[in-house]
């Protein structure tokens, strides 16, 4: 019989699991929140090699210690006056410690190598089983961590857009990526493949111009100009330039006009004329600085008209397309293009240096400022993390086996001492603490023994 793959099964309930958290039902809609639990302290939990041999060598001077004590108590006993009638007592206690001490320090000694070198059996259990523990801890991970059901139990617990929305919030954790985003750009753009770069850039702007049609844009674009008295101030600064124009070529106007009149006229009517005209265009420019010269309103319409043609105007369309082809057409666009990059890198460099504090300062504003869009609007916060777990899952789930896989492989490539060092630095201080119980305990036991047999005449 064919076995089914896994991965449908995961597909389908990944989908359940989206369907499910969409359409909530009326049972959740009223289930009462439940108190948020404290968050974790990660820097409690990860710990360096170094803090964690601390701990190991101090625990297990402790287990020692303890040890030279029920001995130390067990031979002052021994030699304890008659008249103590409790020394018997307080001696069986200490002798049965002694011996739960040893009997735990040879267990827990002998999980990772051979009390005192003694070549006895069933020592050393975890360099003689070094190839079955990289397997068997792979399974016990995908089997017990990677599940479908805690894996969807335990995203379902974490508000990833919280945690990243207030550490965004802290204005330090701000301020280190804007400081570490500065110095990483000069880096990124040393390795960077300029010629490959320039090529992209050069692409995208043609394809980005080449996407918006020209004359609408310029419709567009006029539009807001005249709109906001645009055309008006350009109309005026016109009007400035040819009465300035006009001021300063009143002698060649005079002079042209005698040389294009006859020569039987006199001078002075030459003369006369030209200043005729110079002073009609003088008055007419004058006239239609009137914001209601009927010649504004000739060039407001004639605008307009035309703002109007490029939005709506097949022709016009056609045109601005044509222009805009021969544009790109044109090989100095394409250098003007790839030059892009080489201005944009230069920018880059140069004002990176000068303006960096201010640089930091807009990051760090700009990331608290998406820290508090993430957590200000709390559908948005969960739409986010119903597509995070989502990606999550379907990440995860489909790969479990690989992961195990993974696992093991890596446990399987460490040499034995380092798998016994990892090990014994991961759990040694808490076998330690057996050591302690085994001390105390088997005192506890040997006393009890102690006591019953004296009870019954032993």
């Amino acid at each position: 019989m064919a076995r089914t793959s896994p991965a449908p099964i995961i597909r389908r309930l990944i989908l359940k699991i989206d369907t499910d958290e969409r359409n909530p039902t009326m049972t959740e809609l009223a289930r009462p929140a439940a108190a948020e639990a404290a968050p974790l302290v990660y820097s409690d939990l990860i710990k360096t090699q170094a803090e964690q041999r601390a701990e190991l060598r101090r625990m297990r001077t402790i287990a020692t210690m303890l040890l030279v004590l029920m001995a130390a108590i067990y031979l002052l006993m021994r030699r304890a006056p008659p008249s103590w009638a409790w020394a018997p007592y307080l001696g069986a206690f200490a002798e049965a410690g002694m011996v739960g001490a040893c009997a735990d320090w040879f267990a827990v000694v002998a999980l990772f190598r051979r009390p005192l070198g003694l070549p006895i059996p069933h020592t050393a259990v975890v360099p003689e089983n070094k190839r079955r523990i990289g397997p068997a801890l792979g399974r016990f991970i995908t089997n017990n961590f990677l599940s479908p059901r805690v894996a969807i139990a335990r995203l379902s617990s974490v508000d990833a857009v919280g945690l990243a929305a207030r550490w965004l919030e802290n204005e330090r954790n701000a301020r280190a990526i804007a400081a570490a985003a500065g110095r990483i750009i000069p880096y990124a753009l040393d390795l960077a493949p300029k010629a490959a770069i320039e090529e992209w850039v050069a692409f995208a702007a043609r394809r980005g111009i080449e996407a918006v049609p020209a004359a609408p844009l310029a419709s567009r674009g006029l539009a807001i100009l005249w709109a906001q008295g645009a055309g008006q101030t350009l109309l005026d600064q016109g009007l400035d330039f040819v009465e300035a124009a006009l001021e300063r070529n009143k002698a060649t106007i005079v002079r042209n006009v005698s040389q294009k009149s006859s020569r039987w006229i006199p001078k002075w009517v030459d003369d006369m004329i030209a200043a005729k005209v110079i002073n009609g265009l003088a008055g007419t420019l004058k006239e239609m600085r009137d914001p209601d010269h009927p010649w504004r309103d000739e060039a407001n319409a004639l605008i307009e008209k035309w703002i109007h043609d490029l939005a709506h105007d097949p022709e016009m369309r056609a045109r601005g397309e044509a222009l805009k082809q021969e544009i790109l057409a044109n090989p100095v666009f394409a250098e003007q293009a790839r030059g892009l990059w080489e201005q944009l890198e230069a920018a880059l460099r140069d004002d990176l240096p000068r303006r960096a504090e201010a640089i930091v300062a807009w990051l760090a504003a700009s990331a608290g400022a998406l820290g508090r869009w993430l957590e200000e609007d709390e559908a948005r916060r969960a739409r986010i993390n119903r597509r995070l777990r989502l990606l999550a899952l379907r990440a995860i789930l489909p790969r479990r086996a690989e992961i195990g896989a993974y696992i093991a492989a890596v446990v399987d490539h460490w040499d034995t001492a380092t798998l016994v060092n990892r090990l014994e630095l991961q759990v040694g201080k808490d076998l330690q603490y057996i050591r302690i119980n085994g001390t105390l305990v088997g005192g506890l036991v040997g006393l009890l023994i102690f006591t019953l047999s004296r009870a019954f005449g032993g």
